[in-house]
């Protein structure tokens, strides 16, 4: 692949991502480019209406219809929204207490919050929060109903929607607040948002935008965010990056599949597409640094973007330095499956800009301990994908595949170094850090045990390969096997465990899925084990 073609690649996409995001507001759509503040930042009015429709409904859509033409409209007709089914309920025990249908999904407000049984539900759930235990499953759905309740109402009553800087401090003024001109100037809007819903006037909607947003630069210009961020924002809504990116890895692994079937060299294919995800990837990756202002590794959605980048990011240098094919299909593998499950899992990984927690603000630790800790785990499960490639030929004949098999060894190994090599300093790096934060450097808390675990687990696999210990089969099953220590550390000590300092990255949601995920590796390390140990038994039986 030479260096004048990957030039162009990077300078034709790149430039048709800057001039999509540069594109003007479509007639009647000024509305989702207003700066309004929630969660500690001000963002544009579609990304709040897609949060919050996600909250109440679990979907970024209503019936087809976009987010931001649904949720304002739960202050307007608030009465309107409350016969309809909008509140999503899944956990089969709350249903079944609320005496509820338990396959249905949707419910109307007053089918769960007007039940009797409802106030005793979160009676059980304060109890439970006063004695600071850790939430099981069940609670945290209680929680999540209790939100969804919090978010509908705050909405309709005006409360929620801050939309209007204040002359002094930071804090915005409410919808219920507005008084005076701004208050005047947003009746007017929700008229002509109203009227543009049916067969109004768009550019008279666009105009009345407009002027509440010169209305808000006026009254305080440094609260308000350029109307280009608000663009850009807008622009990684629609474009939605990370799909495209996990399309393109798929698409790649495909193809590689394909030229492997027919024994054709789509070699020069496969990069472009591999080239095209990986570009992709990394301008989504971009927008989120900008639009944070800060590297995007303070949640576990965020830590698997950059795992997958890293994942490629390894597999693109590997593949260029022993040409196997087997590593750039590992490496696409792995960043099609995590933009994937973070695509598709919103409730358990919040994708969802957020401000840091008090204890990570510094950009600085973000990218020398956080960034190196995470990728590498992009590194290990680079090793554990290639340990999946590798059984597999040892499942369907060693000697077959014995070269590639080789091929596969060497990839795992140097995989494993990297990891190594960046996952050392990190924890060291993290000590550091912690000592800067808390006063002392090592605790033995639960996410600074697991990373020492994780090194002395791959650090021994390492040591145990340079000398003779571990034989080409062997490395391949540690591959797989030992990135279940890079889980707990990672998962595991978060969405599990849920104790410790580290708790700005505690979440809740997805043990049954990444349970089940490490156990059917177990027993697919154990079958091929005793398969080989058949085949090494009995060489004539088995040639």
């Amino acid at each position: 692949m030479s260096a004048k073609f990957f030039s162009l690649v990077v300078a034709v996409f790149f430039s048709g991502f800057l001039q999509t995001a540069k594109a003007a507001p479509a007639p009647g759509e000024a509305l989702r480019y207003l700066p309004v503040q929630n969660n500690g930042r001000v963002k544009p009015y579609d990304t709040f209406a897609r949060e919050t429709l996600e909250v109440v409904y679990g979907k970024k859509t209503y019936e087809d219809r976009p987010a931001w033409t649904v949720v304002l409209t739960w202050m307007l007709a608030p009465t309107a929204w409350a016969e309809k089914e909008i509140f999503e309920l899944r956990n089969r025990d709350i249903l079944l207490a609320l005496k509820l249908d338990p396959s249905r999904r949707w419910f109307k407000g007053d089918e769960i919050f007007a039940t009797d049984r409802f106030p005793e539900l979160m009676q059980d759930l304060r109890v439970r929060r006063e004695s600071k235990e850790k939430l099981t499953p069940y609670f945290q759905a209680l929680q999540r109903i209790e939100n969804q309740w919090s978010v509908f109402r705050e909405m309709a009553s005006g409360e929620l929607m801050r939309i209007f800087p204040p002359k002094e401090g930071e804090t915005w003024l409410s919808v219920a607040q507005l008084n005076g001109e701004p208050q005047g100037a947003f009746l007017d809007l929700t008229k002509k948002f109203v009227s543009a819903l049916g067969d109004g006037s768009k550019s008279e909607l666009d105009e009345s935008v407009a002027h509440f947003e010169q209305l808000s630069r006026q009254e305080n210009p440094p609260l308000v965010p350029s109307a280009s961020r608000m663009a850009l924002e807008v622009h990684y809504n629609d474009f939605h990056p990370f799909r495209w990116a996990y399309t393109f890895y798929l698409l790649a692994a495909l193809t590689t599949l394909v030229m492997w079937g027919f024994r054709k060299n789509f070699s020069v294919l496969t990069w472009i597409f591999v080239l095209i995800g990986f570009i992709i990837h990394t301008y989504g990756f971009g927008l989120r640094v900008y639009l944070a202002g800060r590297p995007p590794v303070s949640n576990m959605y965020e830590t698997v973007v950059w795992v997958a980048w890293g994942s490629v990011f390894f597999s693109m240098i590997l593949e260029y330095l022993h040409r196997t094919r087997a590593i750039l299909f590992a490496g696409v593998m792995v960043g099609w499956v995590a933009l994937v499950v973070a695509d598709s899992a919103p409730v358990i990984l919040d994708p969802s800009l957020q401000p840091l927690e008090a204890v990570l603000r510094s950009n600085y630790w973000l990218i020398i301990h956080v960034m190196t800790i995470s990728i590498s785990y992009a590194a290990f499960f680079l090793a554990f994908m290639l340990g999946d490639l590798g059984l597999i030929y040892y499942i369907v004949n060693p000697q077959q595949h014995k070269d590639r098999i080789k091929g596969v060894v060497n990839a795992i190994y140097r995989s494993m170094q990297i990891g190594v090599a960046f996952l050392a300093p990190g924890i060291i790096l993290g000590g550091v850090w912690a000592d800067y934060s808390w006063g002392r450097f090592w605790g033995w808390d639960p996410k600074e045990t697991w990373a020492l675990i994780v090194l002395l687990g791959y650090l021994a696999v390492l040591h145990g390969r340079l000398s003779g210990l571990i034989k080409d089969f062997g490395l391949i099953a540690c591959g797989i096997v030992t990135f279940s220590l890079v889980i707990m550390a990672w998962y595991g000590v978060n969405f599990v465990l849920g104790a410790g300092l580290h708790s700005y990255g505690f979440g809740a949601g997805g043990i049954e899925y990444v349970g089940t995920f490490v156990a059917a590796h177990l027993l697919f390390v154990l079958y091929a084990t005793v398969l080989q140990r058949s085949r090494e038994q009995n060489p004539t039986k088995n040639a």
